[in-house]
């Protein structure tokens, strides 16, 4: 295995492992999971913008979070991180030029508002619309952020080269 594919892997298991722990961190995971939701790691979804191969960490991570999600289980293992996954293809497709970062953050509010919301609405009979709402809203925040601190950080070339 040459030196290229064990940085890979390590950079995607270090990527998980952090989506992980900020999702389930006791400050922040009573804010990751439910119906209000400001999942704070969802700003790792803006670096499959930059390589595609980040989508796998962000997968796995997802995953691995959702086995926390106490009131909706094994619903949120499949269609969370179908939600995640989707979210990722999207944003694999659209340009790698600043001036479509922006894109990011309306697909994750998107797919996760409608995933999620549904997952919501068929599991625990919460309003579907609400569901939709108030999950794309809390994404919407969240990945916007995180596209204003990648935007300054795209800034600096040392940046783009740690994360390709």
């Amino acid at each position: 295995m040459s030196n290229l594919k064990v940085r890979d892997i390590t950079q995607l298991a270090l990527v998980a492992a952090l989506y992980v722990a900020v999702t389930i961190a006791p400050v922040i995971s009573a804010f990751s999971y439910g119906q209000i939701q400001f999942r704070v790691s969802e700003i790792l979804m803006l670096l499959p913008f930059f390589n595609h191969k980040y989508s796998w960490s962000l997968i796995i991570g997802c995953f691995i979070s959702n086995i926390f999600s106490a009131s909706l289980g094994a619903y949120d293992l499949i269609l969370g991180t179908l939600a995640t996954a989707i979210a990722c293809y999207l944003i694999t497709r659209v340009p790698a030029k600043t001036k479509f970062l922006w894109l990011v953050p309306v697909i994750c509010a998107v797919v996760n508002g409608l995933i999620v919301g549904a997952e919501l609405h068929f599991v625990l009979k919460l309003p579907f619309a609400l569901n939709f709402v108030t999950v794309g809203l809390g994404e919407l925040v969240v990945v916007a952020i995180g596209a204003v601190i990648f935007y300054f950080l795209m800034q600096n070339k040392s940046f783009s080269k740690l994360i390709k």
